[in-house]
């Protein structure tokens, strides 16, 4: 790989990590803004949007990266510049039709999303949808722009206006809302709308900076154009389906989140009604559930599929190349690493519930709860991402939709007698079977259409499961200790608490990986060359 592309793709990387971090830390200076009622609103726009916004633009960027990259190889690139000016005007075009959609539908949702007794809630929650689709007529265009860039290996103006972007709307989101509250005295619902429609404001911060970029690169971009030999000509109508071909898996597993979160958004409040809570808890709960929790569980996820996704080329070239040998090591190591950097950080979460909810929020006991119940569900994100990408790798993504189809159906058949049965966690029950499996006939797939055997990886994830289990017993008995002074309902002392803990367990967790050799089996000699810039080996 060459230096420029090993170049971009770190800065392309940097800028989503950078971006996903932001989009984590908002949500707790948010909440000591708006409270439980405003995030529960919060969620009630975010989901749909995200789902509206996925199937819009996910899989563009590097749809249309992918195809740029294959015409320019070929110094064709007046084929890139022809996709690229119709699908301006197509982005536009399906922006604007997808804001129409969520704006005109907003009352339907709003409707079937709360309680139908309170018009109150139906019109707040139509206000806040509304106000977050504006962002849909620009989003799609940002993304055929990015891709455009990635496709001639420019992923710097997609990592900046990334950035860009979560900067601009974060500002947005705890400005505005701080504004409205206590300076314009206005209420939760018109705090809350300012906070979605800054969707809308970073997109074009995220626009303005692309548009910059084009300006700045325009004259370099047209030089090619005058090396293309012109040889091929494509016609619209096969350009756009080889586009679809690349996006359409992105759009499946970017969708899949939300689409869980918008069954319980359809059900929850509903449900926890129907056994006579309260409106105003079964709300606070739902924004414990698919926001702050939500938002926590994440974490975690995001760095174990950021590192195996890594492998996900080289599992291509291996079963394109039909190198078993490579393949399979190939897959070992994605579904070790995902393991070995997922579960001791939702064992953490879990264990560390109290203090970790209070220091990001306030002490809560249904939040504890629910995020003790949560936290291990993230290794089922996790396990779900990383085996729709290998499907990809191995060309069988179609299966995806089976998977994620099934996955679905399971959370809508259990959703509603689990919540009866187990009031909130009965929603992340229902999500985890759901997870588990769509995992089960991804994994299926996998053993038969890449002849991947299992003994290996079963039994590193026993010695995982092992060494997590030690970290859990010596963390524990530190959190013990550390409660036996400080208590875990106060911000400081959960703080204190959190750091502690967190360190031991870390710190016994990467002793015995070391000591067992297993952090070697998994990284290689990138483990060295971490130690000697630690200083902690010779």
């Amino acid at each position: 790989m060459s230096s420029k592309l090993l170049r971009g793709t770190f800065i392309l990387t940097l800028g989503t990590i950078i971006s996903k971090v932001l989009g984590l830390l908002y949500v707790i200076p948010f909440y000591h803004i708006v409270g439980d009622k405003g995030n529960a609103l919060y969620s009630f726009a975010y989901i749909p949007y995200t789902i509206f916004i996925s199937i819009a633009t996910a899989g563009v960027p590097l749809a249309v990266s992918k195809f740029i990259s294959k015409y320019n190889a070929l110094e064709e690139y007046a084929v890139g510049r022809k996709l690229f000016k119709s699908g301006l005007i197509i982005m536009m075009c399906t922006g604007f039709l997808s804001f129409l959609a969520l704006y005109f539908f907003a009352p339907f949702i709003a409707q079937m999303s709360t309680s139908s007794n309170v018009e109150a809630n139906v019109k707040d929650v139509t206000t806040v949808i509304r106000a977050v689709s504006f962002a849909l007529i620009l989003v799609p265009i940002m993304s055929l722009i990015r891709g455009f860039f990635q496709g001639h290996q420019s992923m710097g103006p997609s990592a900046v206006s990334q950035v860009i972007e979560q900067i601009v709307r974060i500002t947005f989101v705890l400005a505005g809302a701080f504004v409205v509250l206590h300076f314009m005295k206005g209420s939760i619902t018109q705090a809350v709308s300012v906070a979605t429609f800054a969707a809308f404001i970073g997109a074009i911060g995220g626009l303005f900076s692309l548009i910059w970029y084009w300006y700045k690169r325009r004259s370099n971009l047209d030089e090619l154009l005058l090396q293309d030999k012109g040889t091929v000509d494509i016609s619209l109508k096969e350009m756009y389906k080889e586009i679809i071909i690349y996006a359409a898996p992105f759009v499946f597993v970017g969708i899949a989140n939300p689409l869980f979160q918008f069954v319980d958004q359809f059900t929850f409040i509903k449900t926890m009604q129907s056994i006579g809570i309260d409106y105003d808890d079964a709300e606070s709960a739902f924004a414990v559930i698919t926001m702050q929790t939500h938002k926590l569980v994440i974490i975690p996820v995001s760095l174990a599929t950021a590192f195996s996704l890594t492998l996900v080329p080289s599992i291509t070239r291996a079963f394109v190349d039909e190198d078993r040998a490579s393949l399979n090591h190939q897959l070992n190591q994605a579904f070790q690493v995902v393991l070995f950097l997922t579960l001791p950080a939702v064992v953490g979460l879990s264990m560390l519930a109290e203090p970790i909810f209070t220091l990001f929020y306030d002490h809560n006991d249904l939040g504890t709860e629910v995020l003790r119940t949560y936290a291990p569900v993230a290794v089922l994100f996790a396990y779900f991402l990383v085996t729709a990408a290998i499907l990809q790798g191995i060309n069988e993504q179609r299966f995806t939709v089976l998977s994620l189809l099934v996955g679905l159906l399971i959370k809508l058949s259990l959703n509603i007698p689990l919540i009866k049965l187990m009031e909130t966690e009965g929603a992340i029950v229902a999500t985890a079977i759901g997870y588990a499996a769509a995992i089960i006939i991804n994994l299926v797939v996998i053993k038969i259409f890449a002849q991947y055997p299992f003994k290996l990886v079963f039994r590193r994830s026993l010695l995982i499961v092992l060494i997590t289990t030690i970290m859990f017993i010596g963390t524990g008995i530190v959190y013990k200790l550390l409660t036996l002074f400080l208590s875990p309902t106060s911000n400081f002392s959960a703080a204190i608490i959190v750091i502690i803990s967190a360190a031991v367990g870390a710190g016994i967790y990467f002793y015995l990986s070391l000591k067992t050799k297993l952090i070697y089996f998994l990284l290689g000699d990138k483990v060295d060359r971490i130690l000697k810039k630690l200083r902690l080996k010779a």
